[in-house]
């Protein structure tokens, strides 16, 4: 097996990738959902009503959520304590609690009967109200926004008896099925709450990428136990980057461990698997504040580009992660059909791209609906900012 991805020819890439089920195999056009966009200035005013008025024009989120168990994965992803600069984690990489609030609050009024607030930490298995604290955010608002509000870190087993196993439909490309924490299985909704803003290694993160958080560092990090799932997270999920390792004995293994070993093929891939195995129903884009160049509160020492706080002033939503991921890449002056090679994808293969063909949505904004603030108006090159 060859472990340098730049020593893998082109045969082999073409080959990995018919065996992944990407190459030869007709399929049907991907699904497109109208994408809601809106100008939101400040986190201080206008949440509310911005967001409202976005699952308005949507469709409305009643006959999704009435009566349901609702699933909100939020992003708080990286250290705790890190900041990007002198400036808090909640307005440069994670979801913005106001943002958070909002949604919990709308998705209770449209008669959710339950909400969890989910998120896998890589460093605890605190609560994750402590980790909130840790972040400096008191979570007690978010929690009495709605009745029956909850929230649990998914980085372990947490509150349930066992992790659930969740399988990919077809097989999946790298992984045929993941075992996450019950939360991600004992729900009828689920609603990704992500960032915007670029990844260094993956190009965008956004909606979809936001899930792959999902499956626990106890089972797929660092620190993961071999013959069982370790007790406590901690660590990266470096086996999802670079296939070093294969998960806890127990959870299913990769389909192929010949395939390529690198970040730019692997990520996208599983991303897709993931997605397909725990579907979202409801995305939500928060770019009221962010930042350039990557996902952490620091880039590579060798990186060429330096983090920027940026202020778009965007909320993005949708009922397809696709379609809203597509719009959001769009809005940072990126084309999301772009092939690798192309920004924001010059070193990784598109997910957007990916999960379109996998059928989960259309990826090119020419081919879906956008209601309200149109996209051109918000429009934030990233990559030309300084």
């Amino acid at each position: 097996m060859r472990e340098q991805p730049g020593s893998w020819t082109r045969r082999e890439w073409l080959a990995a990738a018919a065996a992944a089920g990407l190459a030869g195999r007709a399929r049907a056009a991907a699904p497109s959902s109208t994408v809601a966009v809106a100008r939101c200035e400040s986190y201080d005013h206008g949440v509310p009503e911005a967001l409202k008025t976005l699952f308005d024009q949507i469709g409305g989120i009643g006959k999704l959520v009435s009566g349901k168990t609702v699933a909100i994965k939020i992003n708080m992803t990286g250290s705790l304590r890190a900041r990007t600069g002198y400036r808090s984690a909640w307005f440069t990489r994670w979801t913005h609690p106001e943002v958070i609030g909002a949604a919990v609050r709308l998705i209770g009024e449209a008669g959710a009967s339950r909400i969890r607030i989910v998120e896998g930490s890589s460093e605890d298995d605190h609560p994750l109200e402590e980790n909130f604290l840790i972040g400096g955010w008191d979570p007690d608002a978010i929690l009495n926004a709605a009745r029956k509000v909850e929230m649990e870190n998914t980085g372990s087993l947490g509150l349930g008896k066992e992790y659930k196993r969740l399988e990919v439909p077809g097989g999946g490309l790298i992984y045929p099925a993941f075992d996450l924490n019950h939360s991600y299985a004992e729900c009828d909704v689920m609603v990704s709450i992500a960032k915007l803003k670029e990844h260094e290694k993956a190009g965008v993160s956004l909606s979809m990428k936001n899930m792959m958080g999902a499956p626990p560092g106890t089972i797929y990090g660092d620190a993961a136990g071999y013959d069982e799932p370790a007790a406590r997270p901690y660590g990266e999920r470096s086996m999802f980057h670079i296939g070093n390792r294969q998960p806890s004995e127990g959870t299913p293994k990769e389909k192929d461990e010949k395939s390529p070993r690198e970040f730019g093929y692997r990520v996208p891939r599983i991303t897709v698997d993931i997605v397909r195995a725990r579907p979202v129903h409801l995305a939500i884009i928060d770019g009221v504040e962010t930042q350039t160049a990557g996902a952490d509160a620091a880039l590579e020492p060798d990186a060429k580009r330096k983090l920027l706080l940026v202020k778009p002033g965007v909320l993005i939503a949708s009922l397809n992660p696709v379609c809203a991921d597509a719009v959001a890449a769009a809005a940072m002056g990126f084309n999301p059909t772009a092939a690798r090679g192309a920004a924001p994808f010059e070193n990784c293969d598109n997910t957007l791209a990916l999960a379109g063909e996998a059928g989960i949505g259309a990826n090119d904004i020419g081919k879906i609906e956008v209601a309200g603030t149109p996209v051109d108006r918000v429009r934030m090159a990233f990559r030309e900012q300084r």
